[in-house]
């Protein structure tokens, strides 16, 4: 008996349709109850300040076997390293597409503002050259004192100064609060401790926001622990 050629041409489709199923009924029969198992995520402090307490309580309750290491983000191309080579199970992160040995998950499109302290003298008739006129501070965990936004102005003819350079978006609040520096910060960051104390705006030319990714090897496809996380991030982003 010979396949026929439509026959032939379903038997990729096919093998792959099994495989899923396989998969989904893999990960059906584990009790995630039972599972015992480190769960390695990398992330920066945002969205980790935001997400990490909800994330570990639903865990909790959902597989309390599961340990989490929140690893330090070292910008996209670390962390999909970092997945390849099998150092990490999870990456959280602004990713271009990674191609066929992995799986990326859009989980939010962010958008940034502007952020002072209340009483700062720029709030008034608020607009670019009073933004301009003040220190700014700018995140960046490799130390860098450029980033996307000045390359951004220097195709405008405009430039800022950077004041202060922090790798941690924790602390930004307590350094504008106490001072004159302006800070632009995605959205989602407000919902961190202090930030609901500053003063927020529109910025005042149009900056590009950004997608954000969940992305993770081939390999941990079929990982119940890992899938198990993965779900529960998405849950958790979802619901804000």
């Amino acid at each position: 008996m010979q396949l026929t050629p439509k026959a032939q041409a379903m038997r990729g489709l096919l093998k792959q349709i099994l495989g899923s199923v396989s998969t989904l009924v893999g990960a059906a029969s584990a009790e995630l109850s039972t599972l015992r198992q480190t769960v390695r995520i990398v992330m920066a402090d945002f969205p980790a300040i935001v997400i990490a307490q909800r994330l570990h309580h639903r865990l909790a309750e959902l597989a309390p076997g599961i340990d989490l290491v929140i690893q330090p983000w070292q910008g996209g191309e670390a962390a999909q390293e970092s997945l390849s080579r099998g150092q990490s199970d999870l990456a959280m992160s602004v990713f271009p597409p990674l191609g066929p040995d992995f799986t990326r998950r859009l989980l939010l499109h962010e958008h940034f503002v502007v952020a002072m302290r209340s009483g700062h003298p720029a709030i008034k008739d608020f607009n670019l050259d009073r933004w301009l006129s003040y220190p700014h501070v700018l995140v960046s965990g490799r130390g860098a004192t450029w980033g996307p936004l000045d390359e951004q102005l220097k195709g405008q003819g405009l430039s800022r100064r950077v004041g202060i350079v922090v790798p941690s978006f924790v602390m930004v609040p307590d350094l504008l609060l106490g001072s004159d520096l302006i800070a632009m910060l995605p959205s989602q960051c407000l919902s961190m401790p202090m930030a609901n104390a500053l003063h927020t705006v529109e910025p005042p030319i149009e900056v590009e926001g950004f997608a954000l990714h969940l992305a993770w090897h081939k390999r941990r496809d079929e990982d119940a622990a890992v899938q198990c996380v993965a779900r529960v991030l998405e849950a958790v982003i979802a619901a804000d």
